[in-house]
């Protein structure tokens, strides 16, 4: 069964902020095997003009799994069936970088619903903004419900 179209244009606010920490930082880094200083280093990523250590650029993702449970996949009204779900695209349009003791506040949008063959590609945008509104980042994400296309009339 086709998802829900009306969706499109639905907002979804994280329901708190998340607080970056160095440590939350150094877990990440050391998991993707990314061990730049100024990921673990305050010293060194001052020296590179930085506050404080940053995140890799793929840090964002840490908010996927924060709030999953908020945005539209785990909305049953979009009428999704997340066993039939794959991950399709992701990607992260950094307007500065994380930094550790960012407070980041969150808004995801279904930005598009279509057909690919018989999957639909459900997609989205979640626009990341720190404590004093500043931009940090726009994430996009498109992920896949195979199978569920309306069928096509002959």
């Amino acid at each position: 069964m086709p998802v829900n179209r009306a969706f499109i244009g639905r907002e979804y606010p994280a329901s708190s902020s998340y607080e970056v920490g160095r440590e939350h930082i150094r877990r990440f880094a050391e998991a993707i095997g990314d061990l730049s200083p100024a990921y673990l280093d305050p010293a060194a990523a001052q020296a590179l003009g930085h506050p404080d250590v940053i995140a890799p650029p793929t840090f964002l993702t840490v908010l996927n799994f924060r709030f999953a449970t908020e945005g539209p996949v785990a909305d049953p009204e979009l009428g999704l069936d997340y066993s039939l779900v794959v991950h399709g695209e992701q990607s992260f349009e950094l307007h500065r970088p994380v930094r550790a003791g960012d407070v980041l506040t969150s808004v995801q949008t279904v930005t598009d619903i279509k057909d690919a063959g018989r999957n639909e590609l459900i997609q989205t945008t979640t626009e990341i903004t720190a404590a004093d509104g500043e931009r940090v980042a726009t994430a996009r994400s498109t992920i896949v419900s195979r199978g569920t296309a309306a069928p096509k009339e002959s």
